[in-house]
């Protein structure tokens, strides 16, 4: 959407006590990207107690006929750090969805499985409309183990899985859209002047290039960026590019969670392609604290309006 009115941003929160994986609704200040405010009195607007009762990394996508939020199927708070393993071995296989007509009104969540009986989670779902297909690609990250190990009791690691679908409910078999080598979460692709840039993360280890940026190339996908962040804060990921339209420029936020609160911050560049991305500071950026991974939609001047009115 071009020179949009205001934006919505879809979330969940970082919450010591209580229940903070959620989808939570925030809104920018009219049409500038760099202020927000939480809605719905910082209440959820969607909750799930499907699954594992835990909605993670919502991602909003706007359709022909209306709007759909997917989310990871996780919840953490309560179940100590120590089971992170755990979770990519034995957890959820299936993504959350919500449909909504007009951002306010909500059905679901539907509890969909995406991902084969060989990965041992989905999280951090991502989807964008391909017209060469006439569908949406859906990706998202999945520890993949060997077909003989179904227990995922033996080594596997985390590869960005994508199918294809064309109402969230049915999907295509899942192939692997990107392989490192070692552990990859939290892709997001943009389309931008006709190229293709990616983000994503390798999780922390010897050789690890922690959030990086790639471009499409004819030859393949070119790294031009690594390590994006870790300048101020050791641990972040979750990366997504939101255009700035009143300053011309891009803003590629990261959700760090090196210490508290949480939450996103933000880096900018009149060029998204270059790889280059200066840090803003908190004048420049106002995002409420513990603003967890998650993801922005452009409004029209009425869809904002309506989405302030339903959940102030």
């Amino acid at each position: 959407m071009h020179d949009p009115a205001g934006h919505l941003l879809v979330h969940f929160i970082e919450a010591s006590e209580g229940h903070g994986e959620q989808v939570f609704f925030s809104l920018s200040d009219g049409p500038d990207p760099t202020r927000w405010t939480r809605a719905n009195g910082s209440r959820p607007v969607l909750e799930s107690r499907m699954g594992t009762t835990g909605a993670r990394d919502p991602f909003v996508v706007r359709g022909e006929d209306g709007f759909v939020i997917l989310a990871t199927d996780l919840r953490v708070w309560g179940g100590g750090p120590h089971r992170w393993e755990e979770w990519t071995r034995t957890g959820s296989r299936s993504l959350l969805v919500w449909r909504s007509p007009d951002l306010v009104t909500w059905t679901g969540p539907e509890l969909v499985e995406v991902a084969p009986p060989t990965a041992g989670m989905a999280w951090a779902p991502e989807a964008r409309w391909s017209p060469e297909d006439g569908e949406y690609r859906v990706s998202w990250s999945s520890a993949l183990y060997a077909e003989d190990d179904p227990e995922h009791r033996g080594p596997g690691y985390s590869r960005i899985l994508e199918a294809r679908t064309r109402d969230f409910r049915t999907f295509t078999d899942p192939v692997v859209a990107l392989d490192h080598g070692r552990p990859v979460i939290d892709a997001r692709v943009y389309d931008i002047g006709g190229r293709r840039v990616r983000f994503a993360k390798e999780e922390p280890g010897p050789g690890s290039i922690c959030v990086f940026q790639e471009v499409e190339t004819a030859d393949g996908w070119t790294l031009v960026a690594s390590r994006i962040g870790t300048d101020r804060y050791e641990h972040v990921e979750g990366a997504m590019l939101v255009q700035d339209p009143l300053r011309h420029r891009w803003l590629l936020w990261l959700d760090q969670y090196d210490r508290m609160p949480q939450g996103f911050v933000a880096h900018a560049s009149e060029d998204p392609l270059s790889g280059v991305w200066l840090p803003l500071d908190d004048t420049e950026f106002q995002v409420p604290p513990n603003t967890k991974h998650g993801s922005v939609l452009p409004l029209s001047g009425a869809e904002w309006e309506r989405v302030r009115r339903a959940f102030p």
